[in-house]
């Protein structure tokens, strides 16, 4: 993958594809660690999305895990070395990791989960991450923060979590650190929906397809005014939010585009300008 500025380095713990339409496709690639993350990783998160952010052909962002899991949270051959880290130095690395799950969210494209297998610790954070989750049916999730002696309360999951399937679930599930299965997680929200294994990802093509026919600013608004407005406390601001998205975006030759198909009876054209 490159960008208008040169190539960018190989990242060693992602692979990256692209599809026709600007659909990109980034593959968790460590899946004789079951994806787990490591320092590496978040850096190498954190780099894709300000690619992406740089790129005005991409258009979808897909995740995904390499192998049988999504992802399985941090690599615990080096989580035994994080006692020997200090304060300092822990802190630092939980902030790489907090960097590259905020950069990878607010990507201005549409992020898209494949949820293949299991998404535990940060790779439930990851996956929570997302804008749209689709699962297999061995999609499960684990938020077991708890039985080894932390918080739920790391990389967004205690923001986000309680956002999608309510506040008691959520306590619920990061309390007891039980295992939520795909047919519960897409009951309560957490999966948008479940398809067969062996469709997950021509699923999520077609899905990003959809997406990518309309116009490349509405919806980039749109994410950008759905994002904004979970931050915001009040609906008279949230208007005043979606008020000057849409008068910026009135102003756009998509949009006049968008007019000329209609009345034209045809399929627009558009080119996010």
């Amino acid at each position: 993958m490159s960008d208008r500025h040169g190539p960018a380095p190989a990242p060693t713990t992602l692979h990256l594809t692209e599809h026709p339409g600007g659909v990109v496709v980034l593959t968790l690639n460590r899946p004789d660690r079951a994806n787990a993350m490591t320092a590496t990783m978040f850096d190498e998160l954190a780099d894709v999305a300000h690619l992406l952010e740089r790129r005005d052909d991409a258009r979808v962002l897909v995740v995904t895990g390499a192998g049988r899991a999504f992802c399985a949270g941090y690599d615990l051959a080096d989580a035994e070395r994080l006692p020997e880290l200090g304060a300092v130095g822990m802190l630092d690395l939980q902030e790489r990791a907090a960097r590259a799950l905020l950069a990878l969210r607010s990507v201005r494209v549409p992020v898209v989960a494949a949820v293949n297998g299991a998404a535990a610790g940060g790779g439930m954070a990851l996956a929570l991450a997302a804008d749209i989750r689709i699962g297999s049916p061995n999609a499960r999730f684990v938020a077991s923060f708890v039985t080894i002696g932390l918080s739920a309360g790391d990389l967004g999951t205690s923001w986000l979590l309680p956002r999608l399937i309510g506040p008691a679930a959520a306590a619920e599930l990061v309390f007891t650190g039980r295992t939520m299965s795909a047919d519960e997680a897409e009951r309560r929200g957490l999966l948008n929906r479940i398809v067969p294994a062996d469709q997950l990802l021509p699923t999520v093509r077609e899905l990003a397809g959809q997406i990518c026919r309309n116009s490349p600013a509405g919806v980039r608004m749109s994410k950008r005014a759905m994002h904004a407005n979970l931050e915001i406390g009040s609906y008279a601001a949230a208007l005043e939010l979606e008020n000057r998205g849409q008068a910026v975006l009135s102003r756009t030759r998509d949009m006049s585009e968008a007019l000329d198909a209609f009345r034209a009876g045809r399929e627009p054209v558009f080119r996010g300008e």
